[in-house]
């Protein structure tokens, strides 16, 4: 008897804590999903209050007569800076690490590094009542380069970006302008404009899709080159570092832009407050 009772006793404790840990493991994977959801949508405001990493590589062929190849991995942090009460100043590099091969005809292999972009965008910390999310500021060319994968020039022009977040909708448009001001006087002036508009759908458990353009102008040479992107991702948790991992592909367009075809993968790093 006094064994039944404990049989009896067990399974009421086994039930009991069956009723007290699903609840709590329903409640933190719908935590959990609530917070991929919030960081997928900051991540398509390149103005958010949020530091991230990203290691994007962009892959592409079929480059020129001799059917070329080039790697870009851009590493451009995102570190948001709070500098009053109403403003935030977002810095961002974009320093890419290229390896390419016959892009130039029968040109041979460069691997190295290209020229840093390093952007700084003045943000409110609110929308505007419109709900408008906007952020401007100074952009600089860092000649950085190495292997003649630059311009050997130092350049510095304004940047700015504007865009609007429709539940779990965002539109906007990033774009700046660099002029060349000092760097080697028998390399080309760089007078180029950079146009990237683009939009994205947010979906529940961190999940996103997103269709940009990136156009740029060189202007001094009626020059035009741009890449399509259609980019799927997935905010994702690799223990306790918080992540996004994105793939889509790349269609390049534009008639200094002698490329095939081409894709993008991404990995960002997230550290939100």
């Amino acid at each position: 008897m006094k064994n039944s009772i404990s049989d009896i006793s067990l399974k009421i404790l086994i039930f009991s804590l069956f009723l007290l840990v699903g609840p709590l493991s329903f409640a933190q994977e719908e935590e959990s999903t609530s917070r991929a959801d919030e960081l997928a949508k900051k991540l398509q405001n390149p103005v958010a209050s949020l530091i991230s990493v990203p290691f994007q590589g962009n892959f592409d062929f079929g480059i020129g007569p001799e059917d070329g190849s080039r790697f870009t991995m851009n590493f451009q942090p995102v570190i948001p800076l709070s500098i009053s009460e109403d403003w935030n100043l977002i810095g961002r590099v974009i320093l890419p690490v290229i390896s390419q091969n016959d892009v130039f005809g029968n040109s041979g292999r460069q691997t190295g590094l290209g020229d840093a972009v390093v952007s700084a965008f003045f943000s409110p910390k609110e929308p505007t009542s419109g709900g408008l999310i906007w952020g401007v500021g100074p952009v600089f060319l860092v000649p950085t380069a190495t292997d003649n994968l630059g311009t050997d020039k130092f350049g510095i022009g304004p940047t700015g970006v504007a865009l609007k977040q429709f539940g779990d909708v965002t539109a906007g448009v990033l774009v700046n302008h660099i002029w060349s001001v000092a760097g080697d006087d028998d390399s080309p002036d760089v007078n180029t404009s950079f146009l990237q508009p683009f939009i994205a759908k947010n979906f529940p458990g961190g999940y996103a899709i997103t269709l940009n353009t990136e156009l740029t102008q060189s202007w001094d040479y009626n020059a035009t080159s741009g890449f399509l992107h259609i980019i799927g991702s997935k905010v994702i948790s690799l223990g306790s570092q918080l992540a996004q991992v994105a793939v889509g592909p790349r269609i390049p367009y534009g008639g200094a832009n002698t490329g095939e075809w081409g894709f993008r993968a991404q990995f960002v790093l997230l550290f939100p407050k």
